[in-house]
């Protein structure tokens, strides 16, 4: 039985090192597909609203656990492709996270007044103009504190990659217990290097909230 050190804790590093790294990776890439499908949600065209809607009714509805499987066991079985755990993690958490970004952004979109379109359109704005100069920049502010708050679920949630053997922040963390049947030292530090990276970001959420708020003449409940 090993003793928990310095290289047992420098293990843990380097899964929080991966845990960041993922996270990242997810984020960016649901990003840039989430504003597609955001989007695609409030096109003119029926069709790209109902692939787009169903997209992110089967994302949000089906277990991420299955979603891991299906990227890591299912293109192997269906395609005959084999890819690394990696690889695997990365996609099923960008198309995770795109489809919970992409509702988040519609839904900012969505509650820009009316108004501030038909303004637009008096200008003689095209609809793309009346995005990029009115609409966006208006709805970007407002999605900003749910973007960060789901971010932070998002880090946390990079913790289920490790059923399919990606050695992230909580499977380092397991494998450490598994060798130092200390698992009181362990979990304490896992959950801490948690800690250190979501609650600076909470709190930048609720920040970001409150100024948003404040600068609409909302007056938040006690």
């Amino acid at each position: 039985m090993r003793t928990f050190g310095i290289s047992e804790f420098g293990f843990l590093i380097a899964g929080f090192r991966w845990t960041v790294l993922l996270s990242l990776i997810a984020f960016s890439g649901g990003i840039f597909l989430g504003f597609l499908i955001a989007l695609a949600r409030i096109s003119h065209f029926k069709i790209l609203r109902y692939i787009s809607m169903s997209y992110i009714q089967i994302f949000q509805g089906t277990p991420l656990l299955i979603q891991l499987f299906i990227a890591y066991y299912g293109f192997s079985v269906l395609l005959n492709l084999k890819i690394d755990a990696w690889t695997a993690v990365s996609l099923a958490f960008t198309f995770y996270a795109a489809a919970y970004l992409g509702e988040i952004w519609r839904g900012a979109i969505q509650s820009i007044p009316y108004q501030q379109w038909e303004t637009s359109q008096c200008l003689s704005l095209s609809y793309y103009s009346q995005l990029r100069f009115v609409i966006l920049p208006q709805a970007f502010r407002i999605a900003i504190p749910p973007t960060v708050g789901f971010l932070v679920q998002l880090i946390k949630g990079t913790s289920v990659a490790s059923i399919i053997g990606f050695v992230e922040l909580t499977r380092a963390g397991q494998l450490m217990t598994n060798v130092t049947f200390q698992p009181m030292t362990i979990f304490p530090i896992v959950a801490i290097l948690y800690f250190i990276i979501c609650f600076p970001l909470s709190r930048y959420g609720k920040k970001l909230e409150r100024g948003f708020d404040v600068t609409r003449g909302i007056t938040q409940g006690m």
